[in-house]
């Protein structure tokens, strides 16, 4: 196999989303890059677990998900007017729309058809959601009646509760929020970010059910059952000063110049924003940012037992790194480890053994 590859040992990966499903009322999250497995091959295996419900980010990604899964599937970025894919899939019966805005929750009580609704509750996320106030508002709006065929406006399918990933104080988050929606109005509430201990904890105190989203604890949960390599695309020997590269830049040692499959249209090189919460982070952050403008950045790949570094910035498919003059160099055609996001990763090839 070719490029970069994901490889699957499928028995392993396969007992841990089944003893993962099982922990709790788990609906299962395809969305984005699909987690680096693809959204049908995710859909196909929450479809072999025995899910009813998939959830998926947006509503353009209902289309991949829906022929290889039967069931529900619900849509977690809120519903907008603007957005007509959302718009057409609201009042399709297999679809689950989030709500996060009263006005929106207008439009669909009124509009033809009846949608599916989650209520989405604000968190300390402060991302959406509405606020205690607004959420009185819009449950007087829940049964709205069309004037003239007296049909329910939306049916209502619970409330959703998007937590911040905290170590200490997410518990009672949920308690609060929880509280105050079964409050209002009783219903299941959707959640993310709890343990599946949290969420059996939650659902017994408060009566309703807890419905568990579950994403990278599910599909990623077991690294050793996952591993990702990169095909040797090209070897050189390379010399002490000589220029290589778009930037020409000199080598620092003599060696073997490696070329890689695997660049930024995998997510090689690419790496999420991380939180610098602190000066010394900060300053790490900082150094480390020093380092990768003169070429100096360790790349993914191992070979020969060590990560190795960049010869400069990955390229579009490929990237060139540099093995030292005392490693042993690996032939054209060999695999060598590569370490990537895969929630950001786009890999060439998954294979199952």
């Amino acid at each position: 196999m070719s490029g970069l590859t994901l490889t699957i040992q499928a028995e392993r990966w396969r007992t841990h989303l089944e003893r993962t499903f099982a922990s709790a009322d788990v609906v299962p999250v395809a969305k984005g890059n699909g987690y680096g497995f693809g959204l049908p091959r995710l859909a196909g295996e929450a479809e072999r677990l025995g899910a009813t419900t998939l959830a998926v980010g947006t509503a353009d990604e209902v289309a991949q998900v829906r022929d290889a899964f039967s069931g529900d599937v619900v849509v977690l970025t809120p519903w907008r007017a603007h957005d007509t894919q959302a718009v057409a899939l609201a009042t399709d019966p297999r679809v689950v729309t989030t709500v996060s805005r009263e006005v929106d929750l207008a439009a669909l009580v009124a509009a033809e058809g009846t949608p599916r609704v989650l209520l989405e509750l604000r968190t300390s996320m402060r991302r959406h959601g509405v606020e205690a106030d607004e959420a009185r508002s819009a449950v007087r709006r829940l049964d709205v009646g069309d004037a003239l065929g007296g049909r329910p406006g939306v049916v209502f399918e619970g409330w959703t509760i998007h937590l911040p990933l905290l170590t200490s104080g997410r518990l009672e988050e949920a308690r609060r929020l929880g509280r105050l929606a079964v409050g209002l109005r009783r219903g299941p509430l959707w959640m993310s970010h709890l343990s599946p201990a949290e969420a059996t904890t939650l659902g017994e105190e408060l009566g309703v059910p807890v419905r568990l989203r579950l994403g990278t604890s599910l599909w990623l949960g077991d690294p050793a059952a996952l591993r990702t390599t990169a095909t040797v695309i090209d070897v050189h020997p390379v010399a002490k000063g000589d220029r290589i590269g778009y930037r020409q830049r000199r080598v620092a040692r003599a060696g073997w110049v490696l070329v890689l499959a695997g660049g930024t249209a995998h997510g090689v090189g690419l790496e999420a924003p991380s939180a610098a919460a602190s000066l010394r982070s900060r300053a790490v952050a900082a150094a480390t940012g020093g380092l990768e403008a003169v070429g100096r950045a360790l790349s993914p790949y191992t070979v020969d037992g060590r990560k190795r570094w960049f010869l400069e910035p990955p390229h579009m498919q490929s990237s060139m790194v540099l093995l030292p003059g005392d490693a042993t160099p690996p032939s054209v055609g060999d695999s060598v480890p590569v370490e990537l996001r895969l929630t950001t990763a786009d890999v060439d090839a998954v294979v199952e053994v």
